[in-house]
C-alpha cells in the first residue's frame, strides 16, 4: 500500500505514507465523511521543508504512527538545524467523528535547538465522485475561513442545501495562523526535550462549531475500550500454524474497523478507501463470512438492508418494490439527484443474498424473533424475485440496466467485460447468472425450513416446490455436457455463456447441483487452468477473455474463493478445500501486514510471488472475512438450530498440528472445539457445548 488509511464509523482519513494529504498522489487523499472531502491538504513541515520519512506504520486501522526527521538546513553557511536532530512523531486516530493528530517533536541534538513547525491545511469539500474523476456536476461554493483563538474553520454552502464546515482546533499557542490554512508554531527544545501539539479536526453538517470535543487522552481510552469490548464477544482461534494465525488476527482487526452503524446495528461496509458505505452484496457476504465469529453483525446488516428495501418502480435508480439496494451514497451529487445512488438498486444478487443471510442467521442463532420482525421484508423480497427479477417467467433471475448512470453488469463481476462468450463476444442483457440461481434456490429452501418449523406448512410447501422446479430448469439450461461444467450465464437469447469461470463455485454452497456434477465442478475449479497455486482464478487460462491482470477475467478474489470454500466444506470435498485454503494462506504472506487484498493478479505461484492488483481496496470487508471462512471450513461447521444439530467435518491443513476454536455462538449457548493431529488422523475434542444441540460428525466425500 502506498497510502495510509484509518477509519472509525463514518469518518476516514486517507494520506500518503508520510501522513500528508497531497495533490500529486495516485489516490484522492483526504479526510472524508458522508462522501465529502473535509480535508484536501494536510502537510507538516519543519522550517518550511518537508521532513524525511523514517517509518510509517499502517498495521492498525484505527491508529497510525509515522516517524520522520529534519533534513540538514543551512543558510549562507550558517547552521540552522543539523540533519536528523529532531524526531517528528505523528500519531492519529478517529473517535466520535473527530480526527485527532498529535505531532510530537523531540530534540536529539546535543545542544538546544529552535525551529518553526508548519501545518498546512485546506478543504475543497468535493464530492467523492468528483475526487475520483467519475463525475462532474453542479456544486456549491466556499464561504470563506474564520480564524479564532487556537482554531480555524472552513465553510461551504452545498448545492444540496447542506452547510458544511471543517472545524480545526489545536492545544498550543501558535506563532501565526493564516486564513489560507497555514498554522505555524515556534519551538525551542533543550537536549532530549519533547513537545506535543494535538490537532482536532471535526467535519460538520448543518452544525455549529463543536465545543464538546473530548480531550485526546479521554478519546483514545474510549476507542481502546470499544475495541476490547468487540474482541471480548468474538470467537477466538489458536493454531500452531502461524501464517493462518496472523491471517485470522488481521481479518478480525480489519473487519472491526470496517463496521458502521446507521441506526440499525453494526454492519460491514465494503472496503477502504472508496466503499465505506452500506453496500448490498458486499455487506451481506461479509456478514455471512463473520457469522461463526459474531452473528450479531449479520442481524445489524439485515436490518440495515431492510431499512432501504425498494418500495416503487424508479428506472433512474434501477429500483423496484422489494429489491435490496446495491449501494447508497450521501454526498452532494447524490443529494441533488445528479447520480442515482440514493440508494441505487442495480444489483441482481443482493435480494437473494439478503434471504440467504437471514436463513443462515436463524440456523446459527435460532432467533425467530428477528425472522418475524423481517417477515414483511422477506415476502416483498420473494415477490421481487418472482415478479421483477424473473422478467420472462423462465424461473431464472435476470438483470438489465435501466438507469442511464447505472451499472451494466449487475452481478458481483460488474465490470463491462466480465460476461464474455468463449468466442470473445460480450453477452447482451438481460443476463441470468449461474451463482444467482444458486442463491435463489438456497434462499427458498432455507425459508421453507423456517416456515415449516413455525408451522406455516403451506408457505413451506410452496417454496420447496419452487426451489425444486428451479433446480430442474437449472440443470437443463446451465450444464454444458462437452465441458462438464456450468455456464457462467444465459444471455439475452437464452444461449449459454460457456466461458469457464469461478462463478459456479458459489452454487456448491447452495447444494443445488447433482452430486456427480458438483464433484466435476470442484475438480475443475482446482485444476491447473483455474487454480494458480494461490487461489481460484475468476476465469480459466485459455479462455478468450482470460487476462491475469484483469479485474474479473483471470484475477483472484479471496471472497470468491471463500464462497466456493463454504460449498466444498459443506459437501465434504476436503482435498479440494485444503488446496484452496493453503493457496490463499500462502498468498497472504506476499502482501503488507499479511492482509488479503480485495483481489490480486492470477499469475502462477511458480513465479514465486503473489502479484498485487494496482488499485485493490485494502482493507476490504469480504477479503478480511475470508480467513474466518477458512476456519469454518477446517471445522466443517454448519449448525442447524431448526433441527438442533451442529454438523462438523473437521480437518487440518498439512502444515498444521493444532486448531482450537472457542466461544462460537450457536443457539443460546456456545461451542468450543479443539483439533489435534494424531499421526494420519485428526482428533476432535469438544471443550464446551452449551448450545443444547447435538454434534453430528459428517463423513468426508473426498
Amino acid at each position: 500500500m502506498n497510502y495510509r488509511v484509518i477509519k472509525e464509523n463514518n469518518l476516514f482519513l486517507l494520506t500518503d505514507e508520510q501522513g500528508d494529504i497531497t495533490t500529486n498522489h495516485s489516490y484522492g487523499l483526504g479526510l472524508y465523511m458522508n462522501d465529502t472531502r473535509y480535508l484536501s491538504k494536510l502537510n507538516v513541515k519543519i522550517n518550511n521543508e518537508k521532513p524525511i520519512l523514517l517509518h510509517s506504520d499502517g498495521s492498525e486501522n484505527y491508529m497510525s504512527t509515522i516517524l520522520s526527521t529534519n533534513p540538514h538546513q543551512e543558510e549562507e553557511g550558517r547552521l540552522i538545524l543539523w540533519r536528523e536532530s529532531v524526531q517528528i512523531e505523528r500519531k492519529r486516530f478517529i473517535y466520535d467523528d473527530v480526527l485527532y493528530e498529535t505531532i510530537t517533536t523531540k530534540n536529539y541534538y546535543p545542544k538546544p535547538v529552535s525551529f518553526d513547525l508548519q501545518v498546512e491545511l485546506d478543504v475543497d469539500f468535493n464530492d467523492m465522485f468528483i475526487v475520483r474523476g467519475f463525475q462532474t456536476g453542479n456544486v456549491g461554493k466556499r464561504t470563506g475561513q474564520k480564524v479564532e483563538d487556537r482554531s480555524l474553520t472552513f465553510g461551504y454552502e452545498g448545492a444540496d442545501g447542506i452547510n458544511r464546515k471543517t472545524y480545526i482546533q489545536w492545544d498550543n499557542e501558535a506563532r501565526s495562523v493564516e486564513e489560507s490554512g497555514e498554522v505555524t508554531f515556534h519551538l525551542e527544545l533543550r537536549h532530549e526535550e519533547e513537545r506535543a501539539i494535538t490537532f482536532m479536526i471535526a467535519p460538520l453538517e448543518n452544525e455549529e462549531i463543536r465545543d464538546y470535543i473530548l480531550p485526546v487522552e479521554e478519546a483514545i481510552q474510549k476507542l481502546i475500550v470499544s475495541y476490547k469490548e468487540w474482541s471480548a464477544g468474538l470467537t477466538t482461534v489458536e493454531t500452531d500454524y502461524l501464517p493462518l494465525q496472523r491471517l485470522v488476527d488481521r481479518g478480525l482487526s480489519d473487519l472491526r474497523v470496517l463496521l458502521n452503524d446507521t441506526g440499525y446495528g453494526k454492519f460491514p461496509v465494503a472496503g477502504l478507501p472508496w466503499f465505506g458505505v452500506p453496500f448490498g452484496r458486499d455487506s451481506l457476504i461479509a456478514a455471512l463470512q463473520m457469522i461463526a465469529f459474531q452473528p450479531q453483525v449479520a442481524k445489524g446488516t439485515l436490518f440495515t438492508m431492510a431499512s432501504e428495501q425498494g418500495t416503487k418502480e424508479d428506472p433512474w435508480r434501477d429500483e423496484q418494490p422489494g429489491k435490496i439496494m446495491h449501494e447508497i451514497r450521501y454526498g452532494e451529487l447524490a443529494n441533488t439527484n445528479q447520480i442515482p445512488f440514493t440508494p441505487y438498486y442495480g444489483t441482481i444478487d443482493a435480494t437473494p443474498l439478503f434471504l440467504v443471510l437471514l436463513t443462515e442467521y436463524v440456523k446459527w442463532t435460532g432467533d425467530f424473533g428477528t425472522f418475524r420482525k423481517l417477515s414483511g421484508n422477506v415476502k416483498r423480497a420473494l415477490q421481487w424475485i418472482d415478479q421483477y427479477g424473473d422478467r420472462d417467467g423462465d424461473l431464472f433471475l435476470e438483470y438489465h440496466q435501466e438507469s442511464s448512470k447505472g451499472i451494466a453488469n449487475q452481478g458481483w463481476k460488474d465490470s463491462g467485460d466480465s460476461i464474455v462468450h468463449r468466442n470473445g463476444d460480450y453477452a447482451d442483457t438481460p443476463i441470468a447468472l449461474v451463482e444467482v440461481q444458486g442463491y435463489v434456490y438456497q434462499a427458498k429452501r432455507g425459508l421453507a425450513a423456517i416456515y415449516e418449523t413455525l408451522g406455516d406448512h403451506e408457505m413451506a410447501s410452496g417454496l420447496n416446490a419452487e426451489a425444486k422446479n428451479l433446480q430442474e430448469r437449472f440443470e437443463q439450461e446451465f450444464w454444458m455436457d462437452d465441458l462438464e461444467f456450468y455456464a457462467i450465464a444465459l444471455d439475452q437469447k437464452k444461449e449459454k455463456v460457456g466461458t469457464i469461470t469461478s462463478n459456479p463455485g458459489h452454487v456448491l454452497y447452495s447444494e443445488m447441483m447433482a452430486d456427480e456434477r458438483a464433484q466435476k465442478v470442484s475438480q475443475t475449479l482446482t485444476s491447473d487452468s483455474m487454480f494458480s497455486g494461490y487461489g481460484i482464478r475468476t476465469m480459466g487460462k485459455g479462455e478468450a477473455g482470460y487476462n491475469p491482470m484483469s479485474y474479473h477475467d483471470g484475477s483472484i478474489w479471496p471472497h470468491d474463493n471463500s464462497m466456493t470454500l463454504l460449498g466444498l466444506s459443506k459437501l465434504g470435498f476436503t482435498t479440494e478445500a485444503k488446496k484452496v485454503m493453503s493457496g490463499l494462506i500462502d498468498a497472504s504472506q506476499h502482501f503488507e501486514y499479511d492482509r488479503l487484498p480485495e483481489l490480486f493478479c492470477g499469475y502462477e505461484s511458480t513465479i514465486g510471488k503473489a502479484v498485487k492488483y494496482p488499485v485493490a481496496c485494502s482493507p476490504q470487508a469480504w477479503a478480511a472475512g475470508t480467513p474466518l471462512v477458512i476456519v469454518q471450513a477446517l471445522l466443517g461447521l454448519f449448525p442447524d438450530s431448526l433441527r438442533r444439530e451442529i454438523h462438523v467435518n473437521p480437518t487440518l491443513l498439512d502444515e498444521m498440528n493444532t486448531l482450537t476454536v472457542q466461544n462460537i455462538a450457536i443457539g443460546e449457548g456456545v461451542l468450543s472445539l479443539s483439533l489435534v493431529r494424531k499421526g494420519n488422523n485428526v482428533e476432535m475434542t469438544i471443550l464446551e457445548n452449551s448450545t443444547g444441540h447435538d454434534i453430528v460428525k459428517e463423513k468426508q466425500t473426498v
